[in-house]
């Protein structure tokens, strides 16, 4: 397949050459039972390139497989990891009134992606190095190992050499893994796709609401492919969709732009350029510098944002007895400072249970609530709460529910 009909297929937008690099690295190696590691910033797209290599490979109609098996390492509790990679066995500890499989025995002949790998416990990196050397897996509580056919695709947004460096990260397993890498290029590497991908995301929405597509000024284009994007094609989809369902302007100015970007370059605080190297007076930093002070204020933001959603609707949950529709708390308040936006649409009156009880105090009953009407059930408390499991297990620890 050729490349241009690969990005009609997937639905990729641009044309910037590391990109172009990536999807010919992949269709060339796809064919192939090599691991691949697939690097880059979180929201380039790497689960797109994990369906591009699964679906053009011999595994895509491989007998007994389940196809493309997508785990997030990252998602899943410490505790519980062993288990939901490799299954266990009737007994094998309290609660297993059965036996189940694990994640890469569904994936027995097929594909298993690996997200985040970089957030994987170094006691089961151990673990995992054997499966892929061996071929077996042995479920917890069985002392009988299983041969498995699996092609492992692993993904990271942490920087995995320096986590090599620093004891995080197995080097033997970094090696298993990394027989072919392919990086995916930061949205702020590929600032000529900028305009491309925002008017793909506009007539989307356009398309789907039946209203006028959103278009940008020379000024706002330049203001858009300036912008650093910590949240890459994520972030860029994100804020067309509110742009283009909240104003009621058509023909999109810096002025309406900037009421969106949560970060606004200023001669102060500049844009990065050329990959980080360069700053305000011309004066020279490091790349790990900037990138780390960067990633991190863009990560506090993103976390922020999520977890005021997860909030909002799980409170909503608990005072209505159903959830708010998506299409009513996707788009918060846009022209206000962000934290009194957040504050504001979440403390509503008709989402409060008791006006007497703290936030915190709420938010400790919602999940008590949930357990209850889910009979210990974490997953579909979780569900129920519209919540990761992942920050369902934070809260009982934070709260004290755990036990």
């Amino acid at each position: 397949m050729d490349i241009q009909s690969l990005k009609l297929r997937y639905d990729i937008i641009g044309n910037d050459p590391k990109l172009l690099l990536a999807l010919n690295k992949a269709i060339q190696v796809a064919p192939t039972d090599l691991s691949i590691l697939i690097t880059g910033e979180s929201g380039v797209g790497k689960d797109v390139f994990s369906r591009i290599i699964h679906e053009n490979s011999t595994r895509k109609h491989a007998r007994g497989g389940r196809g493309l098996i997508s785990v997030n390492c990252g998602a899943i509790p410490e505790g519980t990891i062993e288990s939901e990679l490799f299954g266990h066995v009737k007994g094998a500890f309290t609660g297993a009134d059965r036996s189940r499989k694990g994640y890469f025995e569904e994936a027995d002949g097929g594909t298993i992606f690996l997200d985040e790998i970089g957030e994987l416990p170094l006691a089961m990196q151990v673990k995992l190095l054997r499966v892929l050397e061996n071929g077996e897996i042995i479920p917890v509580g069985s002392s009988t190992a299983q041969k498995i056919n699996v092609r492992v695709v692993a993904a990271t947004n942490v920087d995995i050499v320096e986590a090599v460096r620093t004891g995080r990260f197995r080097e033997d397993l970094y090696y298993r893994l990394n027989q072919i890498s392919i990086y995916l290029p930061p949205l702020r590497e590929r600032k000529d796709d900028v305009p491309l991908l925002f008017r793909k995301f506009s007539s989307d929405v356009a398309e789907k609401y039946h209203m006028p597509p959103i278009v940008l000024t020379e000024a706002a284009k330049r203001m858009m492919m300036d912008y650093p994007w910590y949240g890459n094609v994520r972030e860029l989809k994100n804020i067309t969709e509110q742009i283009a369902v909240v104003e009621t302007e058509r023909s999109i100015t810096p002025e309406i732009l900037q009421n969106y970007l949560s970060y606004i370059p200023t001669e102060k605080m500049p844009a990065l350029v050329d990959g980080g190297r360069q700053a305000a007076g011309g004066s020279q930093i490091t790349d790990r510098e900037l990138l780390l002070k960067a990633l991190t204020m863009g990560q506090m933001i993103n976390e922020m944002r999520s977890e005021i959603n997860d909030l909002r609707q799980m409170v909503s949950q608990l005072a209505h007895g159903t959830s708010l529709p998506l299409e009513h708390t996707s788009f918060l308040p846009a022209t206000q400072p962000h934290a009194d936006a957040y504050e504001e649409e979440f403390v509503t009156p008709e989402v409060i249970e008791d006006e007497s009880l703290g936030l915190e105090d709420r938010e400790r009953r919602a999940i008590i609530r949930a357990l209850e009407q889910n009979r210990g059930n974490r997953k579909q408390a979780a569900a129920d709460l519209h919540i990761s499991e992942r920050t369902l297990y934070r809260k009982l620890k934070e709260y004290n529910l755990s036990e």
